[in-house]
């Protein structure tokens, strides 16, 4: 899935939509209206490929945000610790909820 999602095996509008996302990542000036109706008529509701870009577009901007900052990438050690913790506490720290 992540080296190719149009031969990979999940639903066909699954492909659709990462294809869309793929173009919004890489070429955003050039989504057309077509590209979206082709998400749709795979079988994606509007707020499906509405959330998809959505999710896409705050990746792209955080990242290029942290980069532009200098912040520094976790290491391996850093991202076991982070997904651990996450897995056990979710996003929420218990002192907040």
């Amino acid at each position: 899935m992540l080296r190719d999602h149009r031969n990979a095996p999940i639903p066909d509008s699954l492909k659709a939509l990462f294809t869309l996302i793929e173009k919004v990542a890489l070429t955003s000036h050039e989504v057309t209206a077509e590209d979206t109706e082709a998400a749709r008529r795979a079988g994606n509701s509007d707020e499906a490929i509405y959330d998809a870009i959505t999710v896409c577009s705050l990746f792209k901007f955080y990242n290029t945000w942290t980069d532009g900052c200098g912040v520094e990438r976790l290491t391996p050690e850093g991202y076991a610790a982070s997904g651990k913790r996450l897995s056990q506490n979710g996003y929420v720290t218990r002192s907040a909820q």
